[in-house]
């Protein structure tokens, strides 16, 4: 073995490779760069605007994202009977790569159709997605039906924020 060779993972890595510039930390974390991610509806009333204007993102309708838009998809459909059946061919698409080079989906995002809980049958379908993608349920939020989308976020699609980044 020759000395001076170096032997960690830095092998990997083309052009030169330094010890990173000193910085305060704050700045590093605070340089983040945003969550790029485009809400893709699977059927008409998805709820796609509303979830794009309450925590970010590109609101394709229900196109796919464009060239220049965010490639990172989260899936939503309503979880009325329709919804959930749109849902897996959508993501078997993905599976099996039939979706335009650098599609990635993220997740699937069922929206409550109603304030009560789900009856079995639909809340079974959305249970099978689980082991293939993340799931987020965003449970019926009274505040959004009449329009009310801007300040704090309700409680209830606080696990939302976590693959969008949403802090409101």
């Amino acid at each position: 073995m020759r000395t001076g060779m170096r032997q960690g993972p830095e092998i990997w890595i083309r052009g030169p490779v330094g010890m990173p510039e000193p910085g305060p930390p704050e700045r590093a974390h605070a340089r983040a760069a945003p969550l790029r991610f485009s809400w893709v509806g699977l059927h008409g009333d998805a709820g796609v605007s509303t979830l794009a204007a309450v925590h970010g993102g590109h609101d394709s309708g229900r196109a796919r994202p464009g060239p220049a838009d965010p490639q990172s998809v989260l899936l939503v459909a309503r979880t009325q009977a329709s919804g959930p059946e749109t849902v897996v061919p959508a993501v078997e698409m993905f599976r099996h790569g039939e979706v335009p080079y650098g599609f990635g989906l993220d997740a699937v995002v069922p929206a409550a159709d109603a304030p009560d809980r789900l009856p079995r049958s639909l809340a079974r379908r959305i249970r099978h997605l689980e082991p293939v993608t993340d799931v987020y349920r965003v449970p019926w939020v009274p505040a959004w039906r009449p329009g009310g989308l801007s300040g704090r976020l309700p409680r209830e699609p606080e696990p939302l924020s976590r693959p969008t980044g949403s802090t409101r």
